[in-house]
């Protein structure tokens, strides 16, 4: 086989070409920390490490998401906190107004205070975040949730709905709480049934608090109860004034605390009712936290008497609903907020995993990298030395 010179020099070049090519190589991972620098390096593993990463960017913008919905929810949380001191602050007034020492003119100091205290409530139901965006108006963030209509009602402009955040692959949390739920679905009376006395009441007959002794016997009608005062003698009958039906009938009344039981209910009266007063027992139905305080500065206006004690008593129990209610979302919100700390946590370890698994993949073995290139800068002085001891084999050197 005759090899001529030109070949010679070609496989010489080409030798120290494709040393050259591995050499650079290696001095690119050891640069780079890389063992796959392009995908032609490890066709798989670059595959395969192009997932994880795509998955470890989908896990860190969950993460950007549960960040944003944990302080949504935190200042939903924190403006539910001052809502509740607010109404334990109302209640506490509620409660020593009650006590029948105060004179007209400080129970209209106290009505004043509580409707300072119903303002700073109001002013809370509107707050916002650092956007601009309204707490509690749900769907609605650009919405004021709550306004006061001329003649003096709080309405709710927004609406139920629950601003949801992805914060995992199979999971979105909500990061509002609509106001409807904290501060208007609020049951009256005991939750089932709620009482007041007459208007025109003029006796000094007291209606306290209910509650339910047979949930199975509750109708869910409403009632009357309704006193007569004949020669002395006081009596009441209980009248279902859905069906138009008496339920008791001329039962003796003495004047002292006196539990009225019917149709699974019961209420305590107590003082000397006159003649044609009456009390009513209607169905729990919603009523917001802003009427509750509002028919309480209203009672404490009334001045001393029957009906103060009266509006008292079943501010004190509404009052009791809505802090149960605002107390109840609060817990809510911390159930939320817990979630987001778990899937933070699960977050952390899923993105370590990642980067575990891609850095298997993808990052240079500095002791083999360093082997390697020591070899083939051999093997390059090998491949440069040898050409030049080839290319010197001519009889033209030896003339």
């Amino acid at each position: 086989m005759r090899i001529s010179t030109a070949l010679i020099f070609d496989r010489g070049v080409s030798a120290i070409q494709d040393r050259q090519s591995e050499l650079l190589a290696t001095q690119q991972q050891m640069a780079t920390g890389r063992r796959v620098v392009t995908p032609a390096d490890d066709p798989i593993a670059s595959a395969q490490a192009l997932q994880l990463t795509q998955a470890d960017d989908t896990n860190t913008r969950y993460r950007v998401n549960r960040d944003y919905a944990q302080g949504q929810l935190q200042l939903a949380e924190a403006s539910i906190a001052q809502a509740v001191d607010v109404l334990q602050a109302v209640r506490e007034q509620a409660v020593a107004a009650g006590n029948g020492s105060y004179t007209d003119k400080e129970l209209s100091s106290v009505a004043n205070d509580v409707a300072g205290r119903l303002q700073q409530l109001i002013a809370i139901a509107n707050g916002s975040d650092a956007q601009g965006h309204y707490l509690f108006s749900g769907y609605q963030g650009a919405t004021q949730p709550f306004v006061v209509a001329p003649g003096g009602a709080v309405q709710y402009q927004g609406d139920d709905g629950q601003r949801l955040v992805q914060a995992g692959a199979a999971r979105q949390i909500a990061l509002n709480v609509a106001g409807s739920a904290v501060f208007q679905r609020i049951p009256e009376g005991n939750g089932t049934f709620t009482w007041a006395a007459g208007a025109a009441n003029a006796g000094s007959g007291v209606i306290g608090p209910g509650s339910v002794t047979n949930p199975a016997l509750v109708t869910g009608h409403n009632y009357q109860i309704a006193f007569t005062v004949t020669a002395g003698v006081t009596t009441y009958d209980v009248v279902d004034t859905t069906t138009a039906t008496t339920v008791l009938a001329a039962q003796p009344y003495s004047g002292g605390p006196t539990s009225i039981a019917f149709d699974g209910l019961q209420v305590n009266i107590e003082g000397a009712p006159a003649n044609g007063d009456n009390f009513t027992i209607s169905p729990s139905t919603d009523q917001s936290v802003f009427t509750t305080i509002q028919n309480l500065i209203a009672a404490l206006r009334s001045g001393n008497g029957t009906a103060l004690v009266n509006g008292l008593n079943i501010a004190v129990t509404n009052l009791d609903q809505a802090l149960d209610q605002a107390l109840t979302q609060r817990a809510d919100v911390g159930v939320r907020l817990r979630e987001i700390d778990a899937s933070n946590g699960a977050g952390e370890e899923f993105g370590l995993q990642y980067q575990s698994a891609r850095s298997k993949l993808q990052d240079v073995d500095y002791a083999k990298a360093v082997s390697d290139l020591s070899r083939e800068q051999l093997s390059l002085q090998a491949a440069q030395q040898s050409f030049a001891r080839v290319t010197q084999l001519s009889l033209f050197d030896y003339l």
